[in-house]
């Protein structure tokens, strides 16, 4: 303790917050309830950080699924229809636009490579890129006004999944573990999924906890062979020799811990041996897909080499919700031009590639989820850190260049409206012009259907109650929510 009342330089109320969060006594919520702090909603401090908690409001999803197209989709090759681009094709306009390029002021027009038809009941245009998503239509709901704040893979990778362009800050995954925790003791609340060709660029910043206690970041999860990496019990050890050790182990660790309150991450690896001793029995079970029927596995197109690796990621997915995990993240595209969205140069032979690894497999997860009962109840949600320009980035070629300024992502299942679409870009597929949307806005709309308010979840770090919407709030996207 320092002169001024400060613990290692936080204050005593951030210090009693933090460590009200982590694994102390009974007795500290009596200091924290003295201290005008109240202990995180619902939690009985003995029942550890990922007790079940109450909602702020009755919940329409119980766990969310984002499927996230790393490297950046484009939006008018996909889901957002601009026609008056097909006849510019290839002609030089005045368009001012920011990318990785830099600024500009004229650009080359690209215009879609792929038709567009309308489907379903509210006639939704998409491009023949995702013609099996396409036939689910009617179960999303669209915004095409997206806008971030960032037109780098790396700021904006870290704005979608944390909020801030600057590392260091929860993940959304993070911030639904810590204001509702788990619903399963044995598996993980947080699991991320990443490609086959790697993870994204910074890599476990985009699961990372950051300033809350470790117990709150993400889990990589392997849809083939060992879920896991290191969590088999080494061989010739028995159930109850391995129960011996951690028993051990623990009594050391919670007495060392005793004069470390305020350690979060030795609390968080107290928590994690006990976790991978239950998940040691559970998670083989959770990602055994030869469960599954034949015809739930072409469902996800598992006989497919082409879509079946990112089949088993969705069909595991719908596994994981279905036994309690409240956040899965699932990647498209690693960390490589060539195995992600990012088409700075051959734009078709890029999204054919991605999309028809893609597009069967998600339409499978919805069809699968809603056949099932689960879709009313698991929030589903699409899309990339950023869209792609209208316009040419090179002299010659058919790429695009990044574009936040305003792209598309749509969402499905867990209280969302239907058949519906928000917002608008201009004419061209660059900016958004009606009901823009900012990255916060997106994740305020998902904490909110599932029963957090994201303007009271709170943590106290840096002397400030931080939150996922930032200090200064963010309401959801009211014309989503059924």
């Amino acid at each position: 303790m320092t002169h001024d009342g400060s613990f290692c330089g936080r204050t005593r109320r951030e210090f009693l917050w933090q460590t009200g969060a982590g694994f102390t006594g009974l007795a500290l919520a009596d200091l924290l309830a003295r201290d005008g702090v109240p202990a995180p909603r619902g939690d009985e401090p003995k029942a550890g950080p990922l007790a079940p908690k109450a909602p702020h409001h009755p919940p329409r999803a119980k766990a969310c699924i984002f499927l996230f197209m790393y490297g950046g989709p484009s939006q008018v090759d996909t889901f957002d229809y601009k026609p008056k681009l097909y006849g510019l094709d290839g002609k030089t306009i005045d368009i001012t636009t920011k990318g990785r390029g830099g600024a500009k002021a004229q650009g080359r027009v690209v215009g879609p490579k792929w038709n567009f038809r309308q489907y379903g009941q509210c006639g939704h245009h998409v491009s023949d890129l995702f013609p099996h998503v396409a036939r689910c239509v009617d179960d999303l709901a669209f915004v095409h006004s997206m806008y971030a704040d960032s037109p780098l893979h790396g700021s904006a990778m870290l704005m979608m999944n944390s909020g801030k362009i600057l590392s260091g800050a929860p993940c959304l995954g993070s911030w639904v573990n810590y204001g509702l925790g788990t619903m399963n003791q044995n598996l993980p609340g947080f699991v991320v999924m990443l490609d086959q060709s790697g993870g994204p660029i910074s890599g476990a910043k985009n699961w990372s906890s950051g300033y809350m206690p470790a117990v709150y970041q993400g889990t990589v999860l392997r849809p083939q062979g060992e879920p896991i990496l290191d969590l088999a019990r080494p061989d010739g050890m028995s159930d109850a020799e391995q129960r011996r050790i951690l028993d051990a182990l623990r009594a050391q660790n919670e007495a060392h811990h005793a004069l470390r309150a305020d350690d979060t991450d030795l609390a968080a690896r107290i928590a994690s041996f006990e976790l991978a001793y239950r998940m040691q029995s559970h998670a083989p079970e959770a990602i055994d897909l030869t469960r599954e029927n034949e015809a739930t596995q072409r469902l996800y197109g598992l006989d497919d080499p082409r879509t079946a690796d990112f089949g088993r990621k969705c069909l595991l997915a719908r596994r994981l919700v279905e036994r309690g995990v409240r956040f899965v993240q699932v990647y498209s595209g690693g960390n490589h031009n060539d195995h992600n969205w990012d088409a700075h140069g051959d734009l078709v032979l890029n999204h054919e590639k991605h999309a028809g690894a893609t597009d069967r497999a998600i339409a499978g997860l919805l069809a699968d989820l809603k056949q099932r009962g689960l879709l009313d109840e698991t929030l589903v949600v699409w899309g990339g850190e950023f869209g792609r320009q209208p316009t040419a980035e090179y002299a010659e070629g058919t790429g695009r260049d990044h574009d936040a300024e305003g792209f598309t992502m749509w969402l499905a299942g867990g209280g969302v409206k239907a058949g519906i679409k928000v917002g608008a870009t201009d004419e061209l597929g660059y900016k958004a012009v009606e009901r823009p949307f900012h990255v916060k806005h997106l994740h305020a709309t998902i904490l909110h259907l599932m029963g957090v308010d994201p303007n009271r979840l709170a943590f106290l770090h840096a002397g400030l109650d931080q939150r996922l919407v930032g200090t200064e709030g963010a309401q959801p996207i009211r014309e989503l929510l059924a």
